[in-house]
């Protein structure tokens, strides 16, 4: 089914569109994703360009950039422009002289894992640090060092997700809630230096399994496979089995978009209505793969009967110029 975008989103995108006619945006699926051309991100954009890009994500949920070779620093520069930036990831730290920027690579501490995880079709889908209590707003991810095949990322669309549920279920939902943390994924066991990091600046929140996304009024279905390990108040046979069908239902395949990364790239993600999944066929290449993330610090996340979500554990993501991690 096709999913009707907000009309304010959609006049946004068509306004900025007509104020910046050398951006070409090109879809790329049925509900989520699209390309865009024609903008430097190297340099500072103009006002129209970044509503046009900041329109495009709301409608596309991730936008994607090629031939763009930026370097650490304009990297940072081009993602202020779209909010405050968090420090580089509240459990496995940022790159050295950049606390803005966190390093996605091949044999990173966040990999560290021995054994083998479940192998479902929800296995490794998560939007970014949803055990905390405020997840970023979005993640801009550039690759640098990029294997000759392999190492593809996805993308879900949460509110097409939760659009395509039954009005019964989504009823069901609607009225429930999750509690969120890091942990090793299911069935692996996870190495001691993980282990201990995760101890250390331990992050557990309770959020709703509906959200209303803050800037498009789209309801979400909220559910981050990678950290989501109960549903609230249900007995943990009712959680497991609900919450089967929920990651099974998110990461439908009419759902998502595939990106094939090559150097210069760069992805652009709305984290509150997204989850992805990072590639798992890199290990078994002999290929490196080095990407760096950046993020914008988000709000506390809100569900449909109003009620925010619930700190457990850890503070919440700070704006890095402010963080005390």
């Amino acid at each position: 089914m096709n999913m009707p975008l907000p009309p304010d989103i959609q006049r946004q995108l068509q306004t900025a569109l007509d104020a910046t006619q050398h951006i070409q945006v090109l879809p790329q699926s049925a509900h989520i994703g699209a390309l865009i051309h024609g903008v430097d991100l190297r340099a500072p954009l103009a006002a129209a360009e970044i509503a046009t890009i900041r329109a495009a994500l709301l409608q596309w949920k991730v936008v994607f950039f090629r031939d763009q070779h930026l370097s650490h620093a304009q990297q940072i520069a081009f993602a202020r422009q779209f909010g405050e930036l968090t420090v580089g990831h509240p459990v496995f730290g940022h790159v050295e002289g950049y606390p803005e920027l966190y390093s996605i690579a091949k044999h990173r501490k966040a990999n560290r894992h021995t054994g083998q995880a479940e192998q479902r079709p929800w296995t490794g889908w998560h939007a970014d640090v949803t055990a905390a209590h405020n997840p970023p707003a979005a993640s801009i991810l550039r690759g640098v060092t990029i294997p000759p095949y392999g190492g593809d990322t996805q993308w879900t669309n949460l509110a097409a997700a939760y659009a395509a549920l039954s009005e019964p279920m989504q009823r069901i939902v609607e009225g429930l809630r999750g509690e969120h943390l890091f942990a090793a994924p299911v069935g692996a066991q996870a190495s001691a230096e993980y282990q201990q990091l995760v101890q250390q600046r331990r992050l557990v929140s309770e959020h709703p399994l509906v959200t209303v996304h803050p800037e498009t009024g789209e309801k979400v279905l909220y559910v981050s496979p990678g950290f989501l390990k109960r549903i609230t108040g249900l007995h943990a046979r009712e959680s497991r089995v609900l919450l089967e069908f929920l990651w099974e239902h998110a990461v439908r395949s009419e759902f998502t978009v595939r990106f094939k990364w090559e150097p210069g790239s760069i992805a652009f993600w709305d984290n509150r209505s997204t989850a992805h999944l990072p590639p798992n066929d890199i290990f078994a290449l002999d290929f490196d793969r080095q990407l760096y993330r950046t993020t914008l610090v988000g709000q506390v996340p809100v569900g449909v009967d109003g009620r925010a979500s619930t700190a457990l554990e850890g503070d919440p993501v700070l704006a890095a110029h402010g963080a005390a991690y």
